[in-house]
């Protein structure tokens, strides 16, 4: 067998390759690439004990935040756990904490430094732990959508409403033009309030999230809803469509939430006689429309607390948490399952692992601050508003 040569090609990779090979980073992204430093190793037998004993010498000068889909590995380690805006609410309320450790993703880091005091630094342990769905909607094409609402004429009708799981950068854009943030547990108030205000609502930039809540909650019809698209000109959208339309939805997604499909509901309910789905309303239309129930996941946890023994429970959300619950609930002859068959973690959440950690928490202990999330003061201040807003709400 022969190997044919090839003349060396001329090929000037492009910043988006470089991106994805890891070997560059876009400041304006939710994605980090780099960690300086050198990271222990993942099969270090001593990885507990070194983060154990890093946090005992940082003692009340660090406070671990843990994200509800981190790994147990990670989670063992946190002072709490609950979802994004808790833990960053939960950092306000311990001033005396230096350090922030969030175990979460970037957008969660943001959102902490934030609402905490100056004297408060956050620290994100892999500056790589983004979120698929804050990258889909960037400063600069929000910023284009509301030129084209603008030609459109309806700017002034529109008031944006942006979950959580968003960057700064937008949730600041939400502030200044008189929007609010949302959580899943809250998007029905924060909408009702948006209409107080408005005609129509910008929504950002979970797609799934805004239609469930519209459709599913207030009782508007799949009609009322357009998909404004980023990747096309004017979103993909006629003037006329914007002006006929209540919810404006943002063409994004979450990852693993995205991936439950009907049959897998119509699956689970073939191989388990009387199961009962829970998804999370991140999920498309045709899965919320097909569950039993549908909440955060906060109202996940509540639910199957609450759920009589022997019950069985199909939950659609995040691998780690479903299985952290099932465990939970084992004793009580409480049968839960992941939604789906195929296994789905969040990988950038997972991206936060006990290396990491250990490698954060001793370069604390060593005077050395790593891997800071900080917030710009104008950004800051316009984004405080957004949350502000959301806070006030009835």
């Amino acid at each position: 067998m022969t190997t044919a040569q090839t003349p060396e090609l001329d090929v000037q990779p492009t910043p988006l390759a470089l991106l994805l090979l890891g070997r560059e980073a876009d400041p304006k992204s939710e994605r980090g690439v780099e960690c300086p430093g050198d990271l222990p190793s993942p099969s270090d037998p001593d990885l507990v004990e070194r983060a154990r004993a890093a946090k005992a010498r940082l003692g009340d000068k660090v406070f671990v935040l843990g994200h509800h889909y981190q790994r147990d590995e990670v989670i063992q380690f946190a002072d709490v756990t609950g979802d994004s805006f808790k833990l960053a609410r939960d950092a306000a309320a311990r001033p005396e904490a230096e350090y922030i450790v969030f175990c979460g993703v970037h957008f969660m880091a943001e959102s902490a430094d934030i609402l905490t005091s100056d004297d408060q630094k956050v620290v994100l342990p892999d500056l790589a732990a983004g979120c698929s769905m804050a990258d889909m909607a960037t400063a600069e094409q929000v910023a284009e959508c509301w030129d084209v609402l603008t030609e459109a004429g309806i700017a002034e009708q529109v008031v944006p409403v942006s979950y959580m799981n968003s960057s700064a950068d937008i949730k600041a854009f939400t502030g200044k033009h008189g929007g609010t943030i949302c959580t899943s547990s809250n998007a029905k108030r924060a909408l009702d309030w948006a209409f107080e205000q408005g005609e129509k609502v910008l929504f950002l930039p979970d797609q799934h999230l805004g239609r469930n809540t519209a459709v599913r909650d207030m009782g508007m019809s799949l009609d009322d809803c357009v998909v404004y698209n980023p990747h096309k000109p004017n979103g993909g959208l006629t003037a006329e469509e914007l002006r006929a339309a209540k919810m404006i939805l943002w063409r994004g997604h979450c990852s693993v939430h995205g991936r439950f499909s009907l049959d897998s509901v119509n699956d689970v309910r073939a191989r388990i006689p009387d199961v009962n789905v829970l998804v999370h309303p991140e999920c498309k239309h045709e899965v919320v429309a097909a569950a039993d129930y549908v909440g955060s996941t906060e109202y996940i946890i509540k639910a199957l607390e609450a759920a009589p023994a022997g019950s069985k429970w199909a939950i659609g959300t995040e691998l780690n948490l479903v299985r952290r619950l099932a465990n939970r609930f084992a004793p009580e002859g409480k049968e839960i399952v992941f939604l789906d068959k195929t296994v789905c973690f969040c990988s950038t959440m997972n991206r936060i692992d006990l290396p990491h950690l250990v490698w954060a928490l001793e370069s604390l202990a060593d005077g050395n601050l790593v891997n800071r999330i900080e917030v710009d003061k104008e950004t800051e201040a316009f984004a405080k508003l957004a949350l502000e807003r959301m806070l006030a709400l009835p």
